[in-house]
């Protein structure tokens, strides 16, 4: 997806674990050589995860875009070639504060993310609804149509819905804790399991912390 210096021809076949090691290192030096020389525009790594492997892509602004495995991860990526940038590249040390609070938060150690976000995915309404979404509470939930009135617009319950099912960030923009108005799931980008997987360790962990 991007121009960049010439490399040493790469080994063909089934990598061993030297050349493993040694495609690695070449990935880290052309990403490094990129990032130094302001050539890379969206660095991805992929994070496995208990809901399956998430590719996570940032641009210098912030977190752009986490995507279930479901999505397809190279699809992901040639939309966010066309869409932002062709200047892409598996440079995850851009993206290691996003792993690690992941990390913290699937582990149960962190109910909110402190990371710098970047909504060049999102526009108008969809956007707003997004950036209400972190006001519904670790372990809470809130319906379509509690989130259409609490933006304002209480008529536009479909449109929260598009917002949610549209969200470029999920986890870290927790679409997941919105349900339908009879309490049940609801649609969601990685999956019902996934979503009902979120939920469970929310309330687990939740019932764990102690009452303050």
């Amino acid at each position: 997806m991007m121009n960049t210096e010439p490399t040493p021809p790469l080994p063909t076949g089934p990598a061993g674990p030297l050349e493993t090691a040694t495609l690695a290192l070449l990935q880290g030096r052309l990403a490094a050589n990129a990032a130094s020389s302001g050539l890379l525009d969206v660095a991805y790594r992929v994070l496995d995860t208990a809901v399956g492997p998430l590719l996570l892509a940032a641009t210098e602004r912030g977190l752009l875009r986490i995507a279930f495995g479901v999505e397809d991860h190279d699809a992901v990526l040639q939309f966010l070639a066309g869409k932002i940038s062709p200047r892409i590249l598996r440079a995850p040390a851009r993206l290691d504060a996003v792993a690690r609070e992941l990390d913290e938060y699937l582990a149960g150690k962190r109910t909110a993310f402190d990371l710098p976000l970047d909504h060049a995915l999102s526009a108008g309404y969809r956007l707003e609804v997004q950036e209400y979404l972190p006001r519904i509470g670790y372990g809470q939930t809130a319906s379509y149509g509690q989130i259409a009135a609490a933006t304002g617009r209480p008529k536009a319950v479909r449109a929260v819905g598009t917002a949610c099912a549209t969200n470029p960030l999920p986890l870290v923009v927790p679409c997941h804790r919105v349900l339908r108005s009879d309490g049940s799931m609801g649609g969601y980008l990685g999956g019902t399991e996934a979503k009902a997987a979120l939920l469970s360790l929310e309330r687990l962990h939740l019932a764990k912390r102690p009452r303050s």
